[in-house]
């Protein structure tokens, strides 16, 4: 990979010039290397003289010309340079040698970087099972499934987790719903009915405060379990779990396991974490203030709460003084077998379609004892996440803190005109609106699905390749993975549907034009990709349009994308540069020849048109969308 050997090269430069002026390298000093605004600056530029400036007392210039000449002959870079430049105040320009970057295209498109194989443990979507998923759970699948592919894709072994909260007031308060209400409307799937039960439910805890003890009265059924109310919530549940997974499915969302709550608490995962915490000093129960009672996790050190959460507390509870355990406490423990670190061990059922489920009854499976365990919840969630490292990290276990990795995300909230539309009062005139499940208020993944395919079955002229349903997913997946990580989306459902501009309908066909044109190419299209010989003289030969330079520029900085996208746990990265490329090739579509071009200039455009094709069907891939030779 290009950008990865010059990286190497301009560190050993780096460290040759401060040791032979004798100096120590300094810790601050990080390469940098860029992708210059205009061509005439070459395809990477690094500032790299200009930081020894200081250190080695010489002119950014004579620095830069000496970098210049070792580059030259650093053995890393051999041939994948044709000419290396030296700009003021000091930059060192450098433009890749096509000809021998497309003799070596198929090691760069076949890429796969040299890290350590891990087992990654990523645990995603974690609906509460007391009504049907909307699209801010959405978004945390997308997300999540996303990242599993990306680290399939770099070698890893992948274990997706599901944690179903079975345990938790929500369910509790759709149990409470279901004895205690009345509706009496029509709903196709009971996830459905219960979205209105637990909106209902919650109206009459305000309007009758003591009905809330039944809440707690649930919650103590379901914990004890194997009685009459835990039976109608393990049914509830699970029900509700399997319209979850089909909601997901049409995304292309796939799980390894589902973890119960309930079993992590019966298995006795958490006595045998407390009994290990209870040796630390970080531990311990609190014997006067307001936390009398409460076993509780002591900060290793003062700490202000940054986001200003209503729920921070210097010192976090884990066990309550009624001895009820608090999430935390649970998470915790769930972690210690992520990683693999308790004597005991879950037993496991087959769930649905190839999904386990922990099972008291179930048998033995080779599940968990990660490497790495990434977590994709909400940025509500980051506190309890810290605990749960310091609490690894109090336990001794440092190396396990150090590879669990929370991967934060703003929450959706709707537009005004999209919550409008569901009949809120929107008279305060703000820009966006959040959902509420105990309103009532959201929009649920399968109407979603249903009104952007209506959307799309009206726009098509044609019916042939992907159907329209397939289409509509794979546009709310593009949305929602398009946005930055830390970003609240405002989601709109007129934006949401459209399908130009920057979204998951463009870029399909685009790929999808690829391959017309490749097939058309027919047998031209196999001599273009047999003859990299005759391919690699061509732009010496013939000079590059600008169109097509700018599409082979972009395809050579494919690899060095995925790396930053994989080591950044940065989806909308990868959705920009997509976007990019597939404008970048439909513009050299629209302004050259290809099957009507000279036999020369035609060989060498189907050859660009197959490298795009490939670049595209590995990031789609990755985004978890369609690949379709025809839309």
């Amino acid at each position: 990979m290009i950008h990865k050997q010059l990286h190497q090269a301009l560190e050993d430069i780096a460290e040759q010039l401060l040791q032979e002026a004798g100096h120590a390298v300094p810790e601050e000093l990080s390469v940098v290397i860029e992708h210059p605004a205009k061509d005439r600056h070459g395809e990477y530029s690094t500032n790299l003289a200009m930081k020894l400036v200081r250190v080695l007392k010489q002119n950014p210039l004579t620095i830069a010309n000496e970098i210049k000449a070792r580059l030259v002959d650093h053995p890393h870079l051999a041939g994948w340079f044709g000419r290396i430049e030296v700009a003021a105040p000091g930059f060192v320009n450098l433009f890749i040698h096509w000809e021998h970057w497309i003799a070596n295209s198929h090691r760069q498109n076949a890429f796969q970087p040299e890290n350590d194989r891990k087992k990654v443990l990523i645990e995603h979507t974690s609906i509460n099972p007391n009504k049907s998923a909307h699209i801010g759970h959405l978004r945390n699948s997308c997300i999540g499934d996303t990242l599993a592919r990306m680290l399939k894709r770099m070698g890893h072994q992948v274990e997706v987790h599901n944690y179903i909260d079975d345990l938790g007031n929500q369910l509790a308060d759709t149990v409470v719903g279901v004895l205690r209400t009345s509706i009496q409307q029509q709903h196709s799937r009971f996830g459905d009915f219960c979205w209105d039960v637990y909106a209902e439910i919650n109206r009459k805890y305000r309007e009758q405060p003591e009905l809330e003890q039944e809440r707690a009265n649930v919650l103590h059924h379901l914990e004890l379990g194997h009685n009459n109310i835990a039976w109608l919530g393990t049914l509830v549940a699970e029900q509700i779990v399997r319209e979850h997974l089909e909601d997901m499915r049409q995304f292309g969302i796939d799980y390894d396991v589902l973890v119960w709550e309930s079993s992590i608490v019966r298995e006795g995962f958490w006595q045998e974490t407390f009994e290990r915490l209870q040796k630390t000093d970080l531990f311990r129960q609190e014997s006067e203030g307001k936390l009398t009672g409460c076993w509780v996790l002591k900060q290793m050190a003062e700490e202000v709460d940054p986001a200003g959460q209503t729920e921070f507390h210097s010192d976090k509870v884990l066990v309550r003084s009624n001895g009820i355990l608090t999430y935390t406490a649970k998470d915790i423990a769930y972690h210690m077998w992520k990683f693999g670190l308790l004597d005991k061990q879950f037993r496991y059922q087959p769930f649905c379609d190839g999904v386990w489920s922990t099972h008291s009854q179930g048998v033995e499976q080779d599940i968990g004892r990660a490497d790495m365990v990434v977590n994709v919840i909400d940025h509500r969630q980051e506190y309890p996440q810290q605990m749960v490292k310091q609490a690894l990290q109090a336990l001794g276990y440092d190396k396990q803190a150090a590879q669990l990795h929370h991967v934060s995300y703003g929450v959706v909230s709707l537009s005004r005109a999209t919550a409008e539309s569901l009949g809120v009062d929107t008279s305060d005139g703000r820009s966006s609106y959040p959902m509420s499940g105990r309103q009532g208020i959201g929009i649920k993944v399968a109407d979603l699905v249903a009104h952007m395919e209506a959307v799309i079955e009206a726009k098509r002229s044609q019916h042939e390749g992907l159907d329209s349903r397939s289409i509509a997913a794979a546009a709310i997946r593009y949305y929602l993975l398009r946005f930055h990580l830390q970003t609240e989306v405002v989601f709109d459902l007129e934006q949401a549907t459209e399908v130009s501009g920057n979204t998951g309908v463009y870029l399909m066909y685009s790929y999808a034009r690829a391959c017309s044109i490749l097939d058309k190419g027919g047998s031209l299209t196999d001599t273009a990709m047999n003859d990299i010989a005759e391919l690699a003289a061509y732009p010496v030969a013939e000079g590059l349009a600008p169109q097509e330079y700018a599409v082979l520029k972009q395809l050579a900085y494919w690899p060095e994308t995925l790396e930053e996208v994989v080591a950044g746990l940065a989806p909308n990265v990868l959705c920009t540069y997509l976007y990019e490329l597939a404008s970048l090739f439909n513009h050299f579509y629209a302004t050259c020849e290809i099957l009507k071009a000279d036999e020369g200039v035609k060989q060498f455009r189907l050859w660009l048109a197959g490298r795009y094709r490939d670049t595209m069907h590995d990031g789609l891939s990755i985004l978890g969308l369609p690949t379709p030779n025809r839309m």
